[in-house]
């Protein structure tokens, strides 16, 4: 990798503001309930560029906006955080979310594209240069996939590492964009619902976490057989698993980290942070072993929920050093 990639992160995906009711217990079908109300910045891409870039990475965020006050919301906070950011101006509103947040930090959202949608691969591919310069790009999917395609074959073609979060669990993957993705990190929803998709494979996702290693290594090489799959498993920490003969640095094929010790009120942006703080790592560390990188992501991501919000949780580095050493 030459010096031009070293530490720089792309990430290619949404920007939405959040409007989340913290609330006693979840809702049901037909129930009203009384909740506290608070908004703020969210969107998987832009959860992840803030996590990438206040973990230490150089980072640029490829998204599209309104011309409205989310938009304008956007480009503030960008700008603060230090944040190269590539917005298409489009004429749909900027994207949104509606999130209820329970008292043990558990959440249910629903996303208003708006915006989001219109983020095309003509424009990802305008900013090739910043793409060419990465060591890591993320993506997700709130964004059009042939959009994430797009990206993931200007990065392959520069020699970056592809990391794609397949979220949100109802999404549905191009086998192309499956075939571009070095490695993913599915939540477990996310996975059983992709593995469902993909090889035809029912599993639960309450009892995934308790199945035997051999078991469900076995069901990653079947979503994605050439690269590394890390399942983020919540209270129990993540499952990672390689491909034959691309470790990574690691010296096993398959193996578990711990959740962190944290004392969670909100759990709404973990994955992202997650997958914003592994993408830094990645990009900052050098030759260090993958499972280095997941543990710092996996603390970082617990931290993360020990705050309300979604990117306005994301911790900077230092503030990770104080906490865990």
């Amino acid at each position: 990798m030459s010096d031009l990639h070293s530490g720089r992160v792309v990430v290619v995906g949404s920007f939405n503001v959040d409007h989340v009711w913290a609330l006693s217990a979840l809702p049901r079908p037909g129930e009203t309930l009384a909740g506290r109300y608070h908004t703020g910045p969210g969107g998987k891409g832009f959860n992840q560029a803030t996590a990438a870039a206040r973990a230490g990475a150089a980072t640029s965020f490829v998204c599209a906006l309104g011309e409205d006050a989310g938009g304008q919301l956007a480009r503030a906070l960008a700008a603060g955080d230090g944040i190269d950011l590539r917005d298409l101006r489009s004429d749909e509103p900027t994207g949104t979310a509606g999130i209820y947040v329970d008292a043990d930090g558990r959440n249910t959202i629903v996303i208003g594209p708006g915006a989001n949608a219109e983020l095309s691969p003509a424009f990802v591919g305008e900013h090739g240069e910043a793409l060419a310069r990465a060591r890591v790009v993320l993506t997700q999917l709130e964004t059009p996939v042939e959009s994430a395609e797009a990206a993931f074959a200007l990065a392959r073609a520069a020699g970056a590492l592809t990391v794609l979060n397949p979220a949100p669990a109802d999404a549905v993957a191009s086998t192309a964009l499956w075939a571009l993705a070095d490695v993913i990190t599915p939540n477990e929803t996310e996975f059983c619902a992709q593995l469902q998709r993909r090889a035809d494979t029912r599993l639960d996702p309450d009892t995934l976490a308790g199945l035997a290693d051999a078991d469900l290594h076995a069901h990653c090489r079947r979503l994605l057989a050439q690269g590394s799959v890390v399942i983020t498993l919540g209270k129990s920490g993540c499952f990672v698993s390689h491909a034959d003969g691309v470790l990574r640095g690691d010296t096993q094929a398959c193996y578990r980290v711990a959740a962190a010790a944290v004392r969670a009120v909100d759990t709404t942006g973990a994955g992202d942070a997650f997958n914003g703080a592994l993408a830094a790592s990645l990009a900052r560390g050098g030759d260090a072993a993958f499972a280095e990188h997941v543990a710092y992501a996996n603390r970082y991501a617990g931290l993360s929920t020990e705050r309300a919000g979604a990117a306005a949780a994301m911790p900077r580095d230092a503030e990770l050093k104080a906490r865990f050493g």
